[in-house]
């Protein structure tokens, strides 16, 4: 029995699909025979929508191509390609550079939100995810909620307490979007000159924002990646020796069709004496590693309570080796010449650099050089699942995370409890942990799918001072969730406070440190109106 819905499509519809997608009826496939520019819309379109990427395509896209030259092509059947030379080049002489040279927009629908975060571990391919804000999840495709259903779950004897704990999650949360609506219309009125549409928008960004937190990690998502021949490689390698079983399921999917259009790239994937050797070897690794953790962390050692945010490790010298090496590239002085001219500098003249290396900044686009890599802070971060979904996402620093589970408590947004749902809210999450518990035993790899979002994740985040620029500006800025909202505005705070790189922390000139927010989305929608406005004067 397959965990995942088929699409149905009319025959007509099915006729144009074949063109472009390379199957019909499964949660994985690849858009082939398609302008870049139509795949990278689709794509961006993707993250705001509940329907699945090929019915986005027949009813937003397909009214817009000519279609008509393609009606010979049945990507379905698989394409044709001459790749003799890829074959001699990439496979017999192993130069992995050829591999970086193609690359597949791929659909990875009806994922799990325990497994998107598999899907997007690699730092060398873009991803777009579906979004909780964007989308209710009060509907029911093929006539059931949408959260992944483990087969060994379901056929074990936890398999109906599974089906109706998650039916009850997700009927909670139905309720609960409709009640924060009436709530953030009673309380935030339309503006005088907003219009219905962009008002509705943002109360309904704003009620799935404070309601998101009942959703269990098992939630569905839809995730569009585009890489890479070797990136895809590298995903693959690591998702069939994955401990968890959705992955190695789902990456025979990917496998499957990566192969209808790149399979050249993916020959050594399967094959014993390469990838399935790499496979072994972090798997065995990954074993010995959770064997001797348990050694020195017995579960019966009480886990001690940390803050939000905790800065465990950064450079004293962070300032002056900033200096350094915004220098270094203006001189013909060595590396270590260049940090001792600087440590003879006054306060004033390292200033003056560091002021000539930031400039002026118009916007959070405005970033300084790779000066600004030198730096470096780790974090560690104990959130809620949902923040640390968006934070995640940050692909150019190194993040690590333990296992979803209900022992770090959850976090009640407080619009819930002054909307009176704090009983209602708390039952969920009562609910949730007691299914995270019956199902750790005999599934520990699987009971993550019972955990609700609003639930803390402990993670670790390594990054440089220029990716720390990147990311505190734009998640702080006013439209972006509160939770991780809050996680970047103490980032910044540690930078300056703790580490004492005051400077650098004033270099972050968009850090918005903001608390005072109606609906965090309406200025954004605001914007967006009048782009339209715009666009459709000058047509």
């Amino acid at each position: 029995m397959t965990p995942y819905i088929a699409e149905e499509f009319s025959s007509d519809e099915a006729d144009v699909l074949r063109r472009y997608f390379t199957n019909l009826d499964e949660p994985v496939f690849a858009l082939v025979n398609l302008p870049e520019v139509v795949k990278g819309a689709l794509f961006a379109r993707y993250s705001r929508t509940s329907l699945s990427l090929r019915r986005l395509f027949l009813d937003e896209f397909v009214g817009e191509l000519d279609v008509s030259g393609d009606e010979t092509i049945d990507a379905t059947m698989g394409l044709r390609r001459a790749e003799e030379l890829y074959d001699k080049v990439f496979f017999e002489y192993g130069d992995d550079s050829v591999a970086q040279l193609g690359g597949v927009h791929l659909a990875c629908e009806q994922s799990s939100n325990v497994l998107t975060k598999i899907l997007e571990w690699g730092r060398l391919m873009a991803y777009l995810e579906q979004s909780t804000r964007y989308i209710a999840y009060d509907d029911r495709p093929g006539g059931r909620f949408r959260y992944y259903r483990d087969p060994e779950v379901l056929s074990s004897a936890l398999g109906a307490r599974y089906i109706a704990d998650m039916d009850r999650q997700f009927e909670a949360y139905s309720s609960m979007v409709g009640s924060m609506r009436d709530f953030y219309r009673k309380n935030v009125p339309q503006g005088p000159n907003d219009s219905d549409f962009i008002y509705r928008q943002a109360l309904s960004a704003k009620s799935f924002d404070a309601v998101r937190g009942v959703l269990p990690a098992a939630s569905l998502s839809n995730v569009g990646i585009y890489g890479t021949g070797q990136a895809y490689e590298a995903l693959l390698i690591r998702m069939r020796s994955h401990p968890l079983p959705e992955a190695r399921s789902y990456a025979e999917l990917i496998l499957k069709e990566l192969r209808k259009v790149v399979p050249s790239f993916l020959t050594r994937v399967d094959l014993p004496d390469r990838g399935e050797a790499i496979g072994e070897y972090q798997d065995e690794n990954r074993q010995r590693l959770e064997e001797l953790a348990e050694g020195f962390f017995p579960e019966t050692q009480t886990i001690a309570a940390a803050p939000l945010v905790d800065l465990t490790d950064f450079d004293p010298d962070a300032e002056i080796k900033l200096v350094a090496s915004a220098l270094y590239p203006h001189t013909q002085h060595s590396d270590r010449v260049v940090e001792q001219r600087v440590r003879m500098m006054t306060v004033d003249e390292r200033v003056s650099v560091l002021r000539a290396l930031v400039g002026e900044r118009g916007n959070r686009r405005h970033r300084p050089g790779r000066a600004f890599e030198r730096p470096s802070y780790r974090f560690d971060v104990l959130s809620d699942y949902g923040a640390f979904r968006d934070l995640q996402r940050h692909r150019m620093l190194t993040i690590e995370w333990q296992r979803l589970s209900a022992s770090h408590g959850f976090v009640r947004p407080p619009d819930i409890d002054e909307a009176g749902l704090t009983e209602q809210f708390d039952a969920v999450m009562d609910r949730s942990s007691q299914l995270h518990q019956a199902l750790e035993g005999p599934f520990p790899d699987q009971a993550s799918y019972a955990v609700s979002l609003a639930y803390r994740v402990r993670y670790m985040m390594h990054m440089n001072a220029r990716e720390a620029m990147h990311l505190l500006e734009l998640r702080t800025s006013p439209q972006g969730h509160p939770a991780y909202r809050e996680v970047g505005q103490q980032m910044h705070h540690l930078i300056s406070d703790v580490a004492g790189h005051r400077a650098i922390a004033e270099m972050m000139t968009f850090v918005d440190h903001s608390s005072e927010l109606d609906l965090e989305r309406l200025e954004s929608e605001r914007r967006a109106e009048q782009k339209r406005a715009q666009r459709d004067q000058t047509r």
